[in-house]
């Protein structure tokens, strides 16, 4: 084989890796996106597939486009991101609240190694249908984390009578 059929060969073997890693990812995305309704108990319309990063409306069925290789057209052999947003309807208004986690799915050997946000890392198996719970309560404690952190810090009764400053009397 020449040099030049090696370095052939070589880009073939990535691309063909490549496209495994983006067909298997996206499948494990979708799964998640599917199941979560049924593990968090609400309705499907209440959980959307949406990109992980930058702008994103909740109602709008994003498909391919919820996920990271589609950012510039060019299938990588690289981790693939994809968000999932929850939506929780104000009970005061018709407002609604939406929550987005990133998540990101890597293939390593015969498992997924996936990272919610700022959660430990989850190793789920490549057949991983009725294994996804895992994936689906570190999005839930992700989720709950951010309200978490701000209620702490409010009920933090060390700052109950702590500094603080009044405005100056204004000049009569």
């Amino acid at each position: 084989m020449t040099p030049y059929e090696t370095l052939k060969t070589a880009i073939s073997d990535y691309g063909e890796a490549a496209m495994e890693n983006f067909l298997r990812c996206r499948a494990f995305g979708r799964a998640v996106h599917e199941g979560l309704p049924s593990f968090m108990g609400c309705s499907e319309k209440c959980v959307s597939l949406v990109p992980a990063d930058g702008p994103f409306d909740p109602s709008k069925p994003y498909g391919d486009k919820a996920f990271s290789f589609q950012l510039d057209g060019v299938i990588r052999l690289e981790p693939i991101m994809f968000g999932i947003c929850i939506i929780v309807p104000n009970a005061e208004d018709s407002g609604s609240l939406w929550l987005r986690t990133g998540v990101r799915v890597e293939v390593t050997g015969d498992t997924f190694d996936v990272f919610v946000s700022h959660q430990p890392m989850v190793r789920v198996p490549l057949e991983f249908e009725g294994q996804l719970a895992p994936v689906h309560e570190a999005i839930l404690k992700e989720l709950l984390s951010v309200f978490r952190k701000d209620l702490a810090r409010f009920n933090d009764e060390r700052y109950a009578g702590g500094i603080g400053f009044l405005p100056e009397k204004a000049p009569a």
